[in-house]
């Protein structure tokens, strides 16, 4: 059985393309960017780059394609955005209308795919300092909160942050800020660290997307800015179709890692 830590991301994007791998993305391709998703029609295009602009820590932009080309020429050439990510949402006037392996069907000749910094990319780097990741440890996906940390607006697109949230021993907290604040293109270092109901987080086992995770004595709940935030967007200011991924599912790029990173 193929080592999907090891794998390389055009291995794995084939594996999701023939609907072989459907399952969160933490933890596969080491070494390799992974990223959030967000489609939007060509009338809503600008005003979605404008928010991304305005709110880098959730929407740090790694690709935009070209108008009706589902291809993201810098992140992964070979890939495409229809196809190549394990699982969908599709959202129509902020509902959650379906979740799909493949989105060929919804594909329209003016829209336009945005690709944001995903947390699972600097995860490489806490495991390289011997910092665990409960959600990979236990075969999950990552607990991720809505928070009241309200986004800077931009034309429709309004709402608050999604954070995701990783248990940290106390010892390690100022170690795992140091290791993520060199990633800024990926969420970067943490919003928060800990008290959950200070980010509006009123049930820290019940995220509102992804699994609870178990937090550990002596550990602390860390949050990170979340590209799912605008998937939360999405509900709020209710464009006529918005496709994302599904949280946890991401489009495996060809980046690598320390391209993204800050000495």
């Amino acid at each position: 059985m193929i080592d999907l830590s090891q794998a390389t991301p055009a291995e794995l994007r084939s594996m999701i393309r023939n609907n072989e791998l459907i399952k969160p993305t933490a933890g596969m391709a080491n070494g390799y960017a992974q990223a959030n998703l967000a489609i939007l029609k060509k009338e809503h295009a600008f005003d979605f780059l404008l928010f991304c602009q305005r709110n880098p820590k959730s929407c740090p932009l790694l690709d935009v394609t070209e108008i009706g080309s589902p291809i993201p020429a810098f992140a992964a050439r070979s890939g495409d955005i229809r196809t190549d990510i394990p699982k969908y949402r599709v959202y129509k006037y902020g509902e959650l209308v379906e979740e799909v392996t493949d989105i060929s069907n919804y594909w329209e000749e003016d829209m336009v795919g945005f690709l944001i910094g995903c947390s699972f990319t600097f995860e490489h780097a806490l495991l390289n300092n011997d910092i665990s990741i409960r959600h990979i440890e236990e075969g999950c996906n990552v607990p991720m909160y809505k928070t009241n940390i309200p986004c800077i607006e931009a034309g429709i697109f309004h709402g608050k942050m999604v954070a995701s949230m990783r248990p940290i021993p106390q010892k390690d907290v100022v170690r795992a800020a140091q290791v993520t604040s060199r990633f800024p293109a990926v969420h970067g270092a943490p919003i928060h660290i800990g008290d959950p109901e200070v980010i509006g987080v009123s049930s820290i086992q019940h995220p509102d997307f992804g699994d609870p995770v178990t937090i550990r004595e002596g550990e602390v709940p860390v949050f990170w800015a979340c590209g799912v935030t605008p998937q939360s967007i999405a509900m709020e200011t209710k464009p006529e179709i918005m496709i994302t991924h599904a949280p946890g599912h991401m489009f495996i790029t060809d980046i690598r890692d320390e391209k993204l990173g800050v000495l």
